[in-house]
């Protein structure tokens, strides 16, 4: 399974604020990359820019040797580049099961997907939740279902924005686990997240974002300590991102 997802120079101003100043990026194939930063540093902004929900100004964006710049969402995902977001998407008066089986992936006969969709339930830890409303889980479980979703399509790069975020320390362990399966696998990560202790106990590189702009990057043994870094989280932290 390949998946090097890579960023090159990319730029994205909204109005008068520069969101995105030739930002750079490589989430290596088979590797989970961190992304961090301090609130508004534009963590999600690229996460969008990747996927096709924002058009950037300059630069360019690239699944292996092809380039996705442009491309629209559904182009992106087709191409195996799945992802989560920061406030779950999921289909609240749907059940769990019939959130697995949206329109959104096809390809695969009736029984198949619903036997593929169940595997992925259970080894997200909600299947038996499967009849339930999607929208009686826990947040923490929303996590776990939208997960499970966008591996339906079997991706070869997965983005996963605050997985941890506002999630039980159980469910926090549950997911990494998980994460560190499907990339035992080959699948390629590249995480936006808070949670240090998860970022730096998860990921093989980390990324730091700093007003749009990367500022250190390589393994969480050297990220944790670069005075960079440490200089981006001081000071006020703007509006979320």
């Amino acid at each position: 399974m390949t998946g090097t997802l890579r960023a090159d120079g990319v730029s994205k101003s909204f109005g008068g604020l520069q969101a995105l100043a030739g930002c750079s990026l490589t989430a290596a194939a088979g590797q989970i990359t961190g992304l961090i930063g301090p609130n508004g540093s534009g963590k999600t902004t690229l996460f969008n820019a990747i996927t096709g929900y924002e058009r950037i100004d300059s630069g360019e964006i690239y699944l292996d040797d092809q380039r996705i710049t442009g491309a629209p969402p559904q182009r992106v995902f087709a191409l195996g580049v799945g992802r989560t977001f920061q406030l779950t998407r999921i289909f609240p008066r749907l059940t769990v099961l019939e959130n697995m089986l949206v329109p959104a992936h096809r390809g695969r006969p009736g029984k198949e997907r619903r036997d593929r969709a169940m595997d992925l339930l259970a080894f997200t830890g909600i299947a038996g939740h499967a009849g339930a409303l999607a929208g009686t889980l826990s947040y923490g479980q929303r996590k776990l279902l939208e997960l499970a979703y966008v591996l339906v399509a079997e991706p070869a790069v997965v983005l996963l924005d605050e997985p941890a975020g506002g999630v039980n320390p159980s469910l926090i362990h549950l997911i990494a686990d998980r994460i560190r399966e499907l990339n035992s696998a080959g699948r390629t990560f590249l995480i936006v997240e808070h949670n240090m202790d998860f970022v730096m106990g998860l990921c093989d590189q980390v990324t730091v974002l700093d007003s749009g702009t990367v500022v250190a990057a390589g393994p969480p043994e050297v990220i944790r300590t670069d005075p960079r870094v440490l200089d981006a989280y001081l000071g006020t932290e703007g509006a979320d991102d």
